[in-house]
């Protein structure tokens, strides 16, 4: 179990695409721990009337269903299509997406908050967290991990891996690093460790 002395620890869980950060952070959880799903969050904020209105304003209403929801492989295909057009996103989610975590982790009776963020240094959210996990994996499993995730081409993983700090720089920022190159039982392992440290 991990313990925190006083107030709450914020454990921030990040990587790059096809890492495995999001199992990662799971396995991290028990009972005395929330878990906050940026991802999830995001997706979840295409639906709010104000996010919703700001994208299709600035990407178009050719993004959207016959039903008027907005289609995110379409909206994805636009904003990686360059930076700017991704920072133009980011700018109108990231906002949402950053208030509703303050919120959760203010609101949580949790003694432990798991944030499983992809971009936690891009997105500024380092500040947030008292810890950083970063997971790695070996560039090639990145790749084929996201491509059966994504469905997506080599090409299009590539391009938008690029669009993310790399591997080594977010390592860099790591209190704790996650090699999720091997068999599950070693990354589980890692985690036992890192869950010991912090219980101390």
């Amino acid at each position: 179990m991990l313990k925190q002395k006083k107030n709450k620890l914020v454990l921030g869980v990040t990587g790059s695409m096809g890492s495995g950060k999001s199992t990662v952070a799971r396995m991290f959880k028990d009972g005395h721990c929330q878990l906050i799903d940026a991802d999830k969050l995001a997706h979840a904020s295409l639906g709010t009337s104000g996010v919703y209105k700001k994208i299709v304003a600035s990407f178009g209403d050719g993004i959207l269903k016959d039903n008027k929801r907005i289609d995110r492989a379409k909206l994805a295909r636009l904003a990686f299509a360059n930076k700017a057009a991704l920072s133009r996103l980011n700018n109108i989610v990231h906002q949402a997406v950053i208030a509703e975590i303050k919120r959760r982790i203010k609101d949580s009776e949790k003694e432990i908050i798991i944030l499983d963020a992809a971009l936690i240094i891009e997105a500024g959210l380092k500040k947030m967290v008292d810890k950083l996990v970063v997971v790695k994996a070996d560039r090639e499993q990145l790749i084929l991990r996201s491509q059966k995730r994504l469905a997506l081409s080599k090409n299009d993983i590539s391009r938008r891996m690029k669009y993310q700090i790399s591997q080594n720089a977010k390592m860099r920022l790591a209190d704790f690093i996650i090699d999720n190159s091997g068999i599950i039982s070693k990354t589980r392992k890692q985690v036992s460790e890192i869950r010991r440290t912090l219980a101390r």
